[in-house]
């Protein structure tokens, strides 16, 4: 079944570019340059994938992403961000994105974001419906929800499965390289650092002190575990 992408860019040049090159890779490619249009089109069309530029007119990218995560669309989101702006980086990925690529950018590292969002969205859930559990926080594998003191902590999709990927490793050290690969599926030539905003947003939410993390570890030129 062939996927769809939505494109919601008001760069007209830039969106009709990634449209071509999208549908050169075999997707149906849907494109809206500004925010109202694109939030309705993203409810109508409920797309595989949504590219999402943050300053749009009309309703910028951030209100966008918010009532589409308000309202449980869970497909991939990858938003699209001015060089230096790590501001709206972090506010898009806490919003809810998935992951961001930062303006100007390069066509093949868009569409390998592309490609790795979409292979890991349609992976089989996990079966697995153990209960984990590090400090305070419990993990339920099988309703994807995780719990601090009693309270459910929302968690974005991929900080969920950056969560899921740290506890089944027991305690081990687990490298950036293999979190890229098994959370976002990138491939070794692909660059990122999705992975260390990504843990700095879980030990926001998990972490009593996230300047001096208790479970969530960093280790020096290593990578990361979780200590339970």
């Amino acid at each position: 079944m062939t996927q769809t992408v939505l494109v919601v860019e008001d760069n007209t040049d830039l969106a009709y570019g990634l449209r071509n090159n999208l549908e050169i890779e075999g997707y149906r490619v849907l494109v809206e340059t500004n925010g109202s249009t694109g939030l309705a089109t993203a409810k109508k069309e409920q797309p595989d994938l949504l590219i999402l530029d943050l300053m749009l007119p009309e309703m910028d990218g951030f209100r966008v992403l918010r009532s589409l995560r308000h309202d449980g669309c869970d497909w991939p989101i990858l938003i699209l961000t001015a060089r230096g702006e790590e501001a709206d980086k972090v506010r898009g990925l806490r919003l809810g994105a998935d992951d961001y690529v930062t303006k100007p950018f390069g066509v093949l590292e868009l569409l390998a974001r592309v490609e790795a969002l979409l292979r890991r969205s349609t992976r089989d859930d996990e079966t697995d419906a153990a209960l984990m559990r590090f400090g305070s926080v419990k993990v339920d594998m099988a309703s994807r929800s995780v719990t601090r003191e009693g309270r459910e902590v929302p968690l974005a999709p991929k900080e969920y499965d950056l969560l899921l990927a740290l506890l089944k490793k027991g305690g081990a050290v687990v490298t950036r390289f293999d979190l890229m690969n098994s959370v976002w599926s990138y491939q070794a030539d692909v660059s990122s650092r999705t992975v260390d905003t990504h843990i700095a947003e879980l030990r926001r939410k998990l972490e009593d002190n996230p300047g001096q993390p208790q479970y969530i570890i960093t280790v020096r030129k290593a990578g990361y575990r979780l200590q339970s």
